[in-house]
């Protein structure tokens, strides 16, 4: 069977959805022996010195294209325009045709499947621009009712595409994603040490992982640090030099984050290193002593997950898809409730016992979760 795939999110998103993409269909060229894989990015007209190459043993059955047209120039044509051009022109003749990030593009004879993430942009609107927010509002229901098959990461995305959008059940396929081997516990002091170097860590930091935007909830957790700060007479920061470190690069809305930092004082106590390398992710949870994410909304969790394999003790919300993804082996809270996620980070900085449970029962339920078994379903 010859499969196509928009590849584009792979090779242009250094983290989330690119990274999903990438992990999926690395498995899948490990397991696949016997489909032939025709996959495109759309990388503009410059230099594709940055797309990733497979190396499994059967690299005959995949091909990656670079095509001389910017995603930005895919969207414009076939989805502002909507113009009838088919993705068939760039994979030729396939069977099916998958597209991992959201939108469906004209097709003309092959059967096709959608991811879709999340239906953030209808859950929490208010976390998006304008532009954004209707741009995807006009998209993907558009692209949802078109796919044969609808992949969703957790059953918590199945319902909102049930619920809101209207489509079949049957319809849709939960697959969860999957944590790298990567992450794991790191015991080499040389390899922690050189990560603290290169990004100015402290030596004791709770972290946090995502694109700074409203969806996040970055706000919410630099309040529950302030409250850390000055609770007990501020021992934590004054004695012991905890920070708080949120690890992303700059997305949408995401002023008002610098702003509540400078007004609560917490200059130098909050910092931001910005977007961190694949390959050092994994030593910065393994750094910290507790990963905290208040997000309001997640079609899946990566972070959180990732956390949890490296031995790291996971806080975070009780909404959408996180209690699949963390189930019991973290503490969570309400999205908005300041006081009692500081007080859950509190407990896990406090109480030794409560720390190395969460750090077992964490690095057991992440072990439930493979790229491979992914790649299989």
């Amino acid at each position: 069977m010859r499969i196509g795939v928009d590849y584009t999110s792979a090779v242009l998103q250094g983290a989330g959805i690119g990274r999903l993409t990438r992990c999926i269909f690395q498995a899948l060229a490990e397991i696949d022996h016997e489909n032939e894989y025709r996959l495109f990015a759309a990388m503009g007209r410059g230099q594709p010195s940055n797309l990733p190459t497979f190396q499994p043993s059967n690299l005959s059955t995949f091909h990656l294209k670079p095509i001389p047209l910017s995603d930005r120039e895919l969207n414009i044509v076939w989805h502002r325009l909507r113009l009838p051009l088919s993705v068939e022109l760039i994979t030729g003749p396939v069977d099916v045709f998958h597209s991992p990030d959201f939108t469906l593009p004209p097709v003309w004879r092959a059967r096709t499947v959608l991811t879709v993430h999340d239906l953030s942009f209808l859950r929490v609107p208010e976390c998006f621009t304008g532009a954004l927010r209707r741009y995807l509002e006009q998209v993907v229901p558009r692209s949802v009712r078109r796919a044969d098959q609808v992949i969703a990461d957790s059953y918590s995305t199945k319902r909102d595409l049930v619920e809101l959008l209207g489509t079949p059940a049957g319809k849709v396929t939960v697959i969860y994603s999957g944590v790298e081997p990567r992450f794991r516990p790191i015991a080499d002091q040389s390899t922690l040490e050189a990560v603290r170097r290169r990004y100015n860590l402290p030596e004791r930091f709770i972290l946090s992982v995502g694109t700074l935007q409203p969806r996040k909830n970055f706000i919410t957790l630099i309040e529950a640090f302030s409250r850390l700060k000055l609770e007990d007479g501020g021992w934590r920061l004054e004695d012991g030099g905890l920070k708080l470190v949120i690890v992303g690069g700059r997305g949408w809305l995401y002023e008002e984050i610098f702003s509540r930092v400078e007004a609560l004082g917490l200059q130098g106590e909050v910092l931001f290193p910005g977007f961190v390398a694949d390959e050092h992710l994994p030593v910065l949870y393994n750094l910290a002593e507790v990963f905290a994410l208040p997000s309001l909304y997640e079609g899946f969790g990566l972070p959180p997950l990732e956390a949890m394999a490296c031995g790291t003790p996971v806080v975070t919300s009780n909404v959408s898809s996180l209690s699949e993804v963390v189930g019991d082996a973290g503490l969570m809270v309400e999205p908005m409730d300041v006081e009692g996620l500081a007080a859950a980070i509190g407990c896990v900085l406090d109480d030794g016992d409560l720390r190395r449970e969460m750090v077992q029962r964490g690095l057991a339920r992440a072990r439930k979760f493979t790229w491979g078994r992914a790649a299989r379903q």
